[in-house]
């Protein structure tokens, strides 16, 4: 389980290159309930719509040292992290700079190793890192990709939803091939699931014979009240703990951490 980077924990890139798929909400609330269980955790907000930040209550006016900053090489993961309201979960939070950082960053030496060197040089260590990535695979998305140890992919039980993880998974295995030969599949998690939709069902079962075990049990169904909780600055999990959305999230932490236990066991 553990990474080779400055004593940190795992470090997982919440990763799909589609928007809308429940990407965000999954990293807010995963976070949550991993931190809920005495692990320590930090999420890298690393989307410039800052969405996971917003998601904490944390205002513009919070974010004006970012993690931009950071992979600029101004300023140190430890200036930008935040302590969320959720103890034991911090933030390194986004703000609209970031957009303009792949640009800033097209000539520079080490150009998809900045979070490497960043979380690196971080002498506070996590149990877990989540990396809430861009709704692209560009060069922050590749930065994710090179510093993780594996890939949690949020995917929405739609009609295109195969071709583009097939997309992401080729991805993957380039970076494999140069910049990170240690990174694996945490796994795909299905969100936005209707049972009463056949279209769902039949997505839901073509995932599953397509990748097996790399597939969670877990399932995120589709719930107003994980929609309504980012308007109020807070995680599902705190706005609502008992509605279904929530209860799904518990279960996938408790499912993430009972396989990490089983390979860090192996």
């Amino acid at each position: 389980m553990a990474s080779k980077l400055g004593g940190q924990g795992r470090i997982i890139a919440v990763v799909n290159q589609k928007g809308g798929v429940g990407k965000t909400t999954t990293t807010i609330n995963l976070a949550t309930a991993l931190a809920a269980t005495e692990h320590k955790t930090l999420i890298i907000d690393l989307d410039p719509q800052g969405n996971a930040s917003t998601g904490f209550g944390i205002g513009q006016q919070e974010r004006s040292d970012s993690i931009y900053d950071v992979i600029l090489g101004t300023q140190s993961l430890s200036d930008v992290i935040i302590e969320t309201e959720v103890p034991g979960l911090h933030i390194a939070p986004a703000n609209v700079d970031l957009a303009g950082a792949e640009l800033e960053l097209v000539d520079q030496e080490r150009r998809s190793h900045r979070l490497v060197d960043a979380i690196a040089q971080h002498d506070d260590p996590y149990d877990y890192v989540l990396i809430d990535c861009p709704p692209s695979l560009n060069l922050l998305t590749l930065n994710a990709l090179t510093v993780a140890n594996s890939v949690l992919v949020p995917m929405q039980c739609e009609f295109f939803a195969l071709e583009g993880l097939s997309l992401l998974l080729r991805t993957i295995e380039r970076v494999r091939g140069g910049l990170n030969p240690d990174l694996s599949m945490e796994g795909v998690v299905l969100t936005m699931y209707d049972g009463r939709n056949n279209l769902a069902q039949q997505v839901q079962a073509d995932v599953r014979d397509y990748l097996g075990d790399d597939v969670f049990e877990t399932v995120i169904p589709r719930n107003i009240r994980l929609s309504e909780a980012p308007g109020y600055g807070m995680p599902a999990l705190i706005f609502d703990h008992q509605c279904l959305g929530s209860q799904a999230y518990i279960a996938l932490a408790a499912e993430l951490l009972r396989k990490n236990k089983e390979l860090q066991a192996a």
